[in-house]
């Protein structure tokens, strides 16, 4: 299983996709197409999503094919030699994902050693479920079960400030929320600039920021790049 989790696509004052598309690049290695799912995108088209992410990696020589281009959207994952899913909305992304029956051809994909890439839902969706996005759930999906390619949760785009003046919950306070009726699962702050790369079975962290690991009953502790992460693989 190959995975690049990345908590963010842009970094704040920088181009879109600028900071993670060399890891994006290295990453995929001899592999130069992907097919894109751009469901999560919400107010904007998905000619227009795959066309922006297609200008930033098509320099790179990494084609980026999507799957709202063919009849039977499950079919052109099975055909993929790689897996890409943008960021957006999580509840919109995992409709899409579960009605047009993308869960298990994304699942099999990667059992056959396909990459996988993801940003912000399209990391989130690599959970068990969908339950630490930050987003709002405008649409319903049939259930809140996502890819369960890791065994733990991730909340992207995690901040630990509580800016002054603000009277509403923490980051922190919601993922705590989340363990306390989840108190088997281990939820993992993916700050911003940061990834988590899978392989070999063993996990990395990849940025300057810590990753803050969640659990139930224990304090938070935080994770740099230097340290090994594989036992959150269980």
């Amino acid at each position: 299983m190959r995975l690049l989790l990345i908590s963010n696509s842009t970094n704040a004052g920088e181009a879109y996709l600028d900071y993670p598309k060399h890891n994006i690049d290295k990453f995929l290695g001899k592999v130069r197409k992907v097919m894109f799912v751009p469901y999560a995108a919400v107010t904007f088209g998905f000619d227009d999503y795959q066309a922006k992410v297609a200008a930033v990696l098509g320099p790179l020589g990494i084609e980026v094919d999507s799957v709202h281009r063919y009849a039977d959207h499950a079919a052109a994952i099975r055909s993929a030699e790689a897996v890409m899913v943008g960021g957006g909305n999580t509840f919109r992304l995992v409709k899409m994902m579960h009605d047009n029956g993308l869960m298990a051809a994304i699942r099999d994909k990667v059992a056959e050693g396909a990459p996988y890439i993801g940003w912000s839902a399209g990391s989130n969706v690599t959970c068990p479920t969908l339950c630490t996005t930050n987003d709002m759930p405008i649409v319903e999906p049939i259930s809140f079960k996502t890819l369960g390619l890791i065994p733990f949760q991730i909340n992207p785009h995690y901040i630990d400030t509580h800016p002054e003046g603000h009277a509403g919950e923490t980051r922190q306070q919601r993922i705590l929320e989340y363990l306390a009726a989840n108190r088997g699962m281990c939820v993992a702050g993916l700050r911003e600039g940061c990834m988590l790369s899978v392989e070999d079975g063993k996990i990395s962290l990849i940025g300057n920021r810590p990753l803050t690991l969640f659990r139930y009953g224990v304090p938070d502790k935080d994770y740099t790049s230097a340290d090994d992460l594989s036992f959150l693989l269980g």
